[in-house]
């Protein structure tokens, strides 16, 4: 693929069996999934909070918020930059790093079955195969940081 400086560094991943990719500039890293410990009263999607390089950080169900169909096992963690915070991506696994020209994406279609319309981005096709650009500082939204905040003061 020619690079142009209108390319976009990805971290290309597979959630559940849907393709995505997160902007590399907000991945922090990737690990094998650690223990979750679960809080009360957090959205679904949030799996709990693991202890990652000594921080307590939510683990986002990847599958439940692109709306695909999950294993229940989470191959690995992608820790991203969300809202000035980290949080822990869940995902099946991860396909390596790569880049999307701006023309390849394409803004998302009306009614398009995420869990919330801003989380994707865009959407874009790689080998013939549809990917979901997703956007890692909406993942959580600020009344799930309250309810995180206010678990963590009441422990």
């Amino acid at each position: 693929m020619r690079e142009s400086s209108d390319d976009i560094v990805f971290l290309f991943c597979r959630v559940g069996n849907r393709a995505c990719a997160l902007p590399l500039a907000s991945v922090v890293e990737t690990m094998r999934p650690l223990p979750i410990e679960t809080v009360a009263g957090l959205p679904s999607f949030v799996r709990g909070v693991a202890i990652i390089r000594g921080v307590p950080t939510p683990v986002v169900d990847g599958a439940a918020l692109v709306g695909a169909e999950s294993s229940g096992n989470a191959g690995r963690f992608v820790t991203v930059r969300a809202a000035g915070r980290v949080v822990a991506l869940e995902v099946s696994s991860v396909s390596g790093i790569g880049r999307l020209s701006a023309e390849a994406l394409t803004d998302l279609p009306p009614l398009f079955g995420a869990r919330d319309p801003e989380l994707l981005e865009a959407v874009g096709v790689v080998d013939r195969e549809l990917v979901m650009a997703l956007a890692p500082a909406r993942v959580v939204p600020p009344s799930t940081w309250e309810s995180i905040e206010r678990a963590r003061d009441a422990s």
